[in-house]
């Protein structure tokens, strides 16, 4: 008999069901057959990006939200998606001989850990526990202040330019719907940050990418949220107390948000938003990379501009994918919550009324490893956890995540995530009483889908 396929609940990919490759194909094709969006868009762009996406973006982030004031196109300047811009922040705006560390909320997302390797920051990342709310106020402020205190004051190794500065503390965050404890940070803990960030002159480097994708976590709600949960750590530093511009500060502020269409049309598109204060989104514009190839994703920022402005992408959100993510969030859900918590798996922030993103954390029985029960899941049962440790700060042993797993309903159909589930109960089942290896059934052949 054929072994069962795998089940793949690691991957943060959107569904390639959910691509919008028609209205994609159409933007295309209405951008290429245009000479005076054609040819801008296959030379060199300008150092901040296509004008008209930027120009569009400020007015698509104020609809949903809603700040005091309007974004304007020069507090934007477009990036290669979260991860490339990451690279582009750090190497504008940190030294990794003066920059004393850089702070994670913990777990973190795991694949920008060696971008900060890549940019002088091996052996000094940081771990800061979260708690119910994400990142811990407290705690923060404490790695800070020990920080202050043991790390030698350092000369700079890169020259001074007068469209950058040099924070001394990096904090990264993922602050609603959190990859991959899928917690979000409430209003007044996002006030906290940005207090202590400007007390510590710190750059908080928000990673925005899953605020779109929210819905209620009550299935009689309808969805289709159009407004944003809370305002982003951007425009709490924008506005308070005088934001950027308030007596003593620098005019670069200390927050800035990331934003990329990756979750919300397709991570093969490449185009990304940095947002700042004006003197800081400027900064980011300056990375040589840019300078000398020109604005990246030159090309697609104009098939972009046509769907947002149009209104299509909006379309596409709020009724096509917070529907249908909310139906596989809440099959997950239900799932776990027949299959596994009976066996004594807990989850976070368990009672909110609006959920999101892509991932759920699971915390396991205490008598229970993580990673050799995810070894056990894909090599008994075939399917793919991800363990707690893999989302540890490399360098600092003092938050574990011993007993967490975390698991995707992006990628795979429901019906597979049902499968998932109860295959990882077995498994469960099996580690709580103490016993050997698992067998699994084969699955229909109807069922059966490449990995």
């Amino acid at each position: 008999m054929a072994a069962a396929e795998y089940i793949n609940l690691v991957r943060g990919w959107p569904s390639t069901t959910l691509l919008p490759t028609e209205h994609l194909s159409r933007a295309a094709q209405k951008a290429l057959a245009d000479p005076s969006i054609a040819f801008p868009g296959m030379l060199y762009g300008p150092d901040e990006g296509y004008c008209p996406l930027r120009e569009t973006l400020g007015l698509w982030l104020t609809s949903f939200y809603r700040p005091e004031k309007p974004v304007s196109k020069e507090r934007i300047t477009i990036t290669g998606g979260a991860s490339q811009n990451l690279g582009c922040l750090l190497q504008v705006f940190t030294d990794p001989a003066y920059t004393r560390d850089v702070l994670f909320a913990a777990p973190a997302y795991m694949l920008a850990f060696r971008i900060f390797e890549d940019n002088g920051f091996a052996g000094k990342m940081k771990a800061v526990p979260e708690d119910d709310d994400g990142m811990d106020m407290c705690a923060l402020r404490k790695v800070l202040e020990e920080s202050e205190r043991r790390t030698p004051e350092q000369q700079l190794s890169k020259p001074s330019r007068p469209y950058s500065k040099y924070y001394r503390h990096v904090i990264y965050c993922v602050p609603t719907f959190s990859n991959p404890s899928s917690r979000s940070m409430p209003l007044e803990r996002r006030i906290e940050l940005v207090k202590l960030a400007r007390e510590f002159d710190a750059l908080v480097v928000s990673d925005d990418v899953y605020d779109f994708l929210q819905w209620p976590s009550d299935s009689n709600i309808p969805t289709g949220i159009t407004k944003a949960l809370w305002p982003r750590i951007v425009d709490i530093d924008r506005f308070l107390d005088g934001g950027a511009e308030r007596s003593g500060a620098d005019g670069f502020g200390n927050a800035t948000s990331s934003g990329s269409f990756s979750k919300i049309c397709g991570p093969g598109i490449r185009v990304g938003w940095s947002e700042g204060s004006a003197k800081f989104a400027y900064g980011v514009s300056q990375a040589g990379t840019s300078c000398s190839g020109g604005a990246p994703s030159q090309l697609t920022s104009t098939y972009m501009n046509i769907l947002v402005k149009e209104g299509t992408l909006s379309t596409h959100i709020f009724e096509i994918l917070q529907p249908a993510y909310a139906a596989r969030y809440k099959t997950l859900m239900s799932a776990i919550e027949r299959y596994l918590c009976p066996l004594g798996v807990k989850l976070p922030q368990s009672r909110r009324n609006v959920v999101g993103g892509y991932f759920l954390w699971l915390t396991l029985p205490n008598s229970i490893n993580a990673d050799s029960f995810a070894e056990r899941c894909q090599s008994e049962a075939r399917v793919i956890v991800a363990p707690g440790s893999i989302f540890e700060i490399p360098g600092d042993s003092s938050v574990k995540f011993d007993h967490s797993i975390r698991l995707t309903f992006s990628w795979v159909d429901k019906d597979l995530m049902v499968e998932g589930v109860k295959r990882i109960s077995g498994v469960l089942e099996s580690c709580l009483r103490g016993e050997g290896p698992i067998a699994i059934r084969k699955q229909d052949d109807k069922d059966e889908k490449p990995f």
